[in-house]
């Protein structure tokens, strides 16, 4: 039985049972919005430091977002937030606005193998967008993968943002594509 609720502080040992040795993907520990800069920054941070630092996020009660289980075993992470308190969207050309204060954001997707394509993603993103509305948020932005030039989806790897077609299905509605395949799309309610 699947069921998603949002994230405790009492939880990191269910993120590391979800992200494993990998961290999630390559060492990221849900880090990658997080860090202002990406190049030597970023591959410094990648692995251990990024895992003590998302431990402390998640133990402090920082980190905000939403657990997938099947049973008792971890099995997605939605990562939500207001959009401030990932400094990397402002160093992205495509996601860059003016527009961003009182503005959260729906930003990263992980789902362990067995799970991807089970519709778990939007369930996860229905849950962050009724927990930003817990926390009085107004505004929510997404930041969705697009289909390849020939209509194929893209390696899980590289589809963290969610597919469009998941936050079209939640009302988000497209507002920016500054480049081909990095649209960004807003909720307001």
């Amino acid at each position: 039985m699947i069921s998603v609720r949002e994230l405790n502080p009492e939880d990191w040992p269910n993120i590391e049972t979800l992200f494993g040795s990998k961290g999630a993907c390559g060492g990221c520990w849900c880090m990658h919005w997080r860090i202002e800069k990406g190049g030597k920054t970023w591959e410094a941070a990648k692995g251990e430091p990024n895992r003590h630092a998302f431990k402390k996020l998640v133990e402090s009660g920082k980190a905000l977002g939403i657990l997938a289980f099947d049973g008792d075993t971890p099995c997605g992470w939605c990562s939500f937030g207001k959009r401030n308190d990932f400094p990397r969207l402002d160093r992205t050309r495509a996601y860059r606005r003016e527009d961003t204060e009182g503005v959260w954001c729906i930003n990263c997707f992980f789902l362990a193998k067995g799970y991807r394509g089970k519709n778990l993603g939007f369930l996860m993103a229905e849950e962050a967008v009724k927990a930003i509305e817990r926390h009085k948020g107004k505004l929510v932005e997404a930041y969705p993968v697009t289909l390849t030039k020939d209509g194929n989806k893209l390696p899980p790897a590289f589809s963290y943002t969610g597919p469009e077609v998941l936050f079209q299905r939640l009302g988000f509605v497209e507002i920016q594509r500054l480049a081909p395949t990095r649209p960004l799309y807003r909720l307001v309610w």
